[in-house]
């Protein structure tokens, strides 16, 4: 696919699509990971280019108060200290045109602040992706994160004048569709809430992998699958019968939790270990245990190639993060190159110290499912044409 540096951006004004939608709690920005991941894109903008544009979304916008708290002031700050460069800010009342005349660098507003009005940006508003287009004489796509949403600021703006990817997006790509030929033995562990998020990708690479480890909340689907009782265990009751098919395929590949953790609440400062058959009938499962981790150690010991995608447990509760710190830590100690597909599992990555310890952590959930699920991506449909 043809990137930044395969397009001419010389004396011309390039506007970068980045993914900037990092957390933010109290006024601070609790995670850059996003924002120094688009630096590389940025810089070769700032050193070749004429102008450069930068757009991203922050949050949902769905009202006025949603506006208040996800203004893109705060990303622009750090951005201008990480470049060590001013970068004006301009939000919509501005006249932006005149800004990027006046400027070699602009930030401009979140782009879903125009979702107020009927979701012009999430719905790939045609008049909106002609304004942004006015902007620039060059697109740059580096928002992998959004890159499987189709948005003015993404597919509808991609159409309308010359586009390339970046180089994070390059990243994302490249490493990504190692998965499509790995070295083996190959694994994937699965973990996250629903079977229905997954089942593109378990169609996809079910054929190719060695072993498929399955945890999180939708392990407890498969468990019932089996005929195990998982007391108040959260199941996607819709895929039940999917679930019981793979079983019945893949039996030899298909890993699932030996013990775990349960408790009456997901907020519960209080957990039991048990056994998977023992599972209380007033309780629910809410993170792995010791055998399983043990079980998971004993099938991906001589793994060339391993895949995460979703957290072990409920993690956001420290009281249930032993199981998805610990896989973390087992994956980190083993030789194979490890792949973490983004979302809930690149956070807790992050969060307990792995952050530049994995092979590739992605920067898209949602993207990097629909990417392995061996789909077009809808925001680089016309890239380069």
């Amino acid at each position: 696919m043809i990137t930044i540096r395969d397009i001419n951006i010389k004396d011309k004004k390039v506007l970068i699509r980045c993914d900037f939608n990092v957390p933010i709690i109290n006024g601070k920005i609790q995670d850059d990971n996003r924002i120094v991941k688009s630096i590389p894109t940025i810089q070769y903008a700032i050193d070749n280019a004429y102008k450069v544009i930068i757009i991203s979304h922050l949050g949902r916008i769905k009202t006025k108060d949603d506006m208040k708290k996800n203004s893109l002031k705060i990303v622009c700050d750090r951005l201008s200290k990480l470049l060590n460069i001013d970068i004006k800010f301009c939000t919509y009342e501005d006249d932006i045109k005149s800004e990027i005349s006046k400027n070699k660098i602009v930030m401009l507003e979140n782009i879903r602040f125009f979702d107020i009005d009927d979701k012009k940006e999430s719905n790939n508003d045609e008049q909106l992706a002609k304004y942004l287009s006015s902007l620039c004489d060059v697109y740059i796509n580096d928002a992998f994160g959004v890159s499987h949403r189709n948005a003015a600021s993404t597919t509808g703006i991609s159409q309308l004048v010359p586009s390339a990817i970046g180089f994070l997006m390059e990243e994302e790509i490249n490493k990504l569709s190692e998965l499509f030929n790995p070295k083996k033995p190959f694994v994937i562990i699965l973990g996250g809430s629903k079977v229905s998020d997954k089942i593109g990708i378990i169609s996809n690479l079910i054929d190719k992998v060695d072993k498929m480890v399955i945890v999180g909340a939708m392990a407890f689907t498969f468990l019932k699958a089996e005929n195990i009782d998982i007391g108040k265990s959260i199941f996607d009751e819709d895929n039940l019968n999917y679930c019981k098919n793979l079983l019945n395929k893949y039996k030899d590949k298909i890993i699932l939790p030996q013990d775990v953790y349960v408790s009456d609440n997901i907020n519960s400062k209080n957990k039991i270990l048990v056994d998977i058959e023992n599972i209380p009938s007033n309780m629910m499962g809410l993170d792995i245990g010791e055998k399983t981790l043990d079980k998971i150690t004993e099938n991906i010991k001589d793994s060339k190639t391993i895949f995460l995608n979703g957290p072990a447990g409920a993690f956001e509760n420290e009281v249930f993060s032993y199981g998805t710190k610990n896989l973390l830590s087992i994956l980190y100690n083993t030789n194979a190159k490890v792949i973490i597909g983004g979302g809930d599992s690149a956070s807790a990555a992050i969060k307990y110290g792995y952050k530049n310890k994995f092979y590739h952590i992605s920067t898209g959930g949602g993207a990097s499912l629909k990417f392995l699920e061996g789909k077009t991506l809808d925001g680089l449909k016309y890239i380069g044409e």
